[in-house]
């Protein structure tokens, strides 16, 4: 409302300045004026010469340069425009304060929406993204629960929002919000534990660790929080426990498991060993246990070799990318891992979702910096 009233007060303000001209009498020139008197003159210097009081070439001197001014003041004054009565004046001002006014009311009436009621926070929020910016969202979000602490679902809707942007702390605090208004679940848990991870930039607090155990005590299948108990468990200097929990994780793993990628890549990090799905096949890697070690990486390598010259070849798999990046992170090289992940961004840079899983692996992997 407050909006319009600023407006309206702009729009009158316009409008009173363009018609105020209109609603009054013109001003009368009084240049005229200038001309009696410069004729004034010329007679009085008449009188003073045929009374002897100037001489005659006094006369003629004055004469001349009043003469000169009389010239310039009647050259200068243009012949007034014709005056119209006032309210006639009046009468077009009026017309045109309601033909301004009518027009935009008009066009809004045929162009605008004004049967369509005002609408809460959470329908603004559900309009597809096309609409309105994230950030126009985020806010009205705020706004609602700024004078609605208690909104349980506004509190378990913006904290993945803020994880997605990297403001680990306020989803941390917008899943203890949540918690505490919704009630623990499994999934609660693990969400508050991988913020809390997040904003300790990876490090499994012992906060997270107790989320994490709580989480797979009221779901053992949990996979969020079976992963970071493992991760845990690495960062402790148990490896095996961790390598462990992976490949049960594994093991349990539907066949299309976006996360799958991650785990495999972190048992390779424990073991040392390439896992399955991260480069070589099942096959490939049963026929490279029975080989030399020297022997065995070689094949390995050559496969990883392979599998980069037909990237670069072609760079639109997405999924050769992310297993190639994880190969080179088995094998210990970070830096073409880096290179690889480079090349992916470059080869996919016109699909902005395939970038962010790029994305997302290397910062998964640590190869950020």
């Amino acid at each position: 409302m407050m909006l319009w009233i600023i407006f309206a007060l702009m729009s009158a303000a316009a409008i009173i300045a363009l018609l105020w001209p209109l609603a009054h009498k013109p001003r009368v020139s009084h240049a005229g004026s200038d001309i009696v008197v410069y004729r004034d003159q010329l007679e009085e210097i008449d009188r003073d010469r045929s009374a002897g009081l100037i001489g005659e070439a006094e006369a003629e001197a004055a004469q001349v340069e009043v003469s000169r001014r009389l010239l310039a003041a009647a050259d200068s004054q243009a012949p007034p425009p014709p005056v119209q009565p006032l309210w006639h004046r009046r009468a077009a001002a009026l017309a045109a304060l309601i033909v301004l006014s009518a027009i935009p009311a008009g066009l809004y009436a045929v162009l605008g929406s004004p049967n369509v009621p005002d609408q809460p926070a959470y329908a603004r929020a559900a309009m597809p993204a096309d609409h309105q910016s994230i950030v126009a969202l985020i806010a009205q979000v705020e706004r609602h629960l700024a004078e609605n602490p208690n909104d349980g679902a506004g509190w378990q809707l913006i904290a993945p929002v803020y994880m997605r942007l990297g403001r680990y702390a306020d989803a941390v605090a917008a899943f203890r919000k949540s918690l505490a208004l919704n009630g623990e679940t499994a999934t609660r848990d693990s969400d508050l534990g991988e913020a809390l991870v997040a904003a300790a930039n990876g490090v499994v607090t012992h906060e997270a660790k107790q989320l994490f155990e709580r989480a797979v005590a009221r779901d053992d299948h949990d996979p969020k929080a079976r992963y970071f108990l493992g991760l845990a468990d690495e960062q402790d200097g148990n490896r095996d426990a961790a390598a462990a929990k992976w490949r049960a994780l594994l093991a349990d793993a539907p066949a299309d498991a976006p996360w799958a990628g991650l785990v495999r890549a972190a048992l390779a990090r424990v073991t040392n060993k390439p896992v399955a799905g991260t480069g070589p096949t099942l096959q490939q890697m049963a026929a490279a246990e029975s080989m030399p070690e020297a022997q065995r990486e070689a094949m390995i390598r050559g496969m990883v070799q392979k599998l980069a010259d037909k990237l670069h070849a072609d760079g639109s798999d997405l999924a050769g990318w992310l297993r190639l990046v994880r190969a080179y992170v088995v094998l210990g090289d970070q830096d073409k891992a880096k290179g690889a992940a480079a090349d992916a961004k470059r080869a996919l840079a016109g699909h902005p979702e395939a970038v962010k899983q790029i994305d997302d692996l290397v910062k998964n992997l640590g190869l950020e910096g």
